[in-house]
């Protein structure tokens, strides 16, 4: 009761933020806050740590873009179709990688994602390093123009809902249960008569599938895809994300996404006001230094909070109520 409670408070303040805030920078964390949570429900829930993601988000960004702009697709046919092509691609490297385990699974993942990141970089649709710029918002419905930023936070905030409420709901279905078993035992689970690579495969392209929804959503929101979405430090970011809210929370990779992307946005604004304060010069560089900066909270977060903020403050909460039992 109290999660429904605080899900419909957070659905609320999404409604009213376009109003307060920029809605790009809104749409932007709400992209990335898709993005974790899709990476989250392989990791936090499947126990498969994918050093690949960049690729479904990348590589989706580049096919729904290229469908709009190149094409001429409407705007749910270019979505659909970049949706489509992160989970094709997580297919093709779930069945090469999903048969070895630990820090084999990973590298494997690492190595695929790189090659799409090369044969982005050589493909003469995705526009080299200049990237794919132009990109149309198009119209929903060929009805409602989404050229207009709250017109399309509004679509953006239900595809990001919807897109939640389906990992919501598998990792409540008897779907989610087995992963949840394969994670905990595989052995066990596999003796139970469950085929674990079946259902990791299929955990990997749903992961996909979402991951590049979200690549997709970022791309038409932004009208632009470039290779840093393809690159491995995306794949990083978003590790950093999950980490940093709470790895197998369902709150904490949006958690993550909002404190990643505002310190990534906000950075020079925070260091123009450090230095005001402490009247250290130094702090107004720190806006050039965001990766410093990011490594230091993920250094602080694995070293202080190993179970990310979202996970440190249910543990926190969870204590009273022990000691009262």
């Amino acid at each position: 009761m109290n999660k429904k409670l605080g899900y419909a408070i957070a659905f609320l303040l999404a409604l009213v933020a376009p109003f307060v805030l920029y809605p790009v920078f809104l749409m932007k964390i709400l992209c990335f806050a898709l993005f974790a949570c899709a990476f989250n429900l392989l990791i936090g829930f499947t126990g498969l740590l994918s050093f690949g993601h960049a690729a479904f988000f990348g590589g989706a960004g580049y096919v729904t873009g290229y469908g709009l702009k190149a094409m001429g697709l409407p705007f749910e046919l270019g979505m659909l179709l970049g949706t489509a092509a992160g989970a094709a691609i997580g297919l093709v490297m779930g069945i090469l990688a999903i048969r070895r385990q630990g820090i084999y699974f990973t590298m494997i993942t690492l190595a695929l994602a790189q090659m799409l990141y090369f044969v982005c970089l050589q493909a003469p649709f995705t526009g080299g390093e200049d990237g794919l710029q132009g990109v149309p918002r198009g119209k929903l419905l060929g009805l409602v123009d989404l050229s207009s930023d709250l017109m399309m936070y509004y679509v953006v905030l239900a595809i990001a809902t919807a897109g939640f409420a389906l990992i919501v709901r598998t990792i409540h279905s008897p779907f989610g249960q087995v992963l949840k078993a394969v994670k905990e035992n595989e052995p066990r689970a596999v003796s139970l008569g469950y085929d674990a690579d079946r259902f990791k495969l299929l955990a990997f392209v749903l992961s996909a599938a979402l991951a590049g929804l979200a690549g997709a959503t970022k791309t038409v929101v932004l009208g632009f895809e470039t290779l840093t979405d393809v690159h491995w430090t995306m794949s990083g970011l978003v590790v950093l994300m999950t980490l940093v809210g709470g790895l197998g929370t369902l709150a904490g990779p949006i958690v993550g996404a909002i404190v990643i992307v505002a310190l990534e946005n906000r950075l020079g604004e925070l260091g123009n006001w450090l230095a005001a304060l402490t009247h250290i010069e130094w702090f107004r560089s720190i806006g050039e230094s965001v990766t410093i900066v990011t490594g230091f909270i993920f250094i602080v977060c694995v070293l202080a909070f190993r179970r990310g903020l979202v996970g440190e403050l249910g543990a926190l909460f969870k204590r009273p109520a022990a000691q009262s039992k």
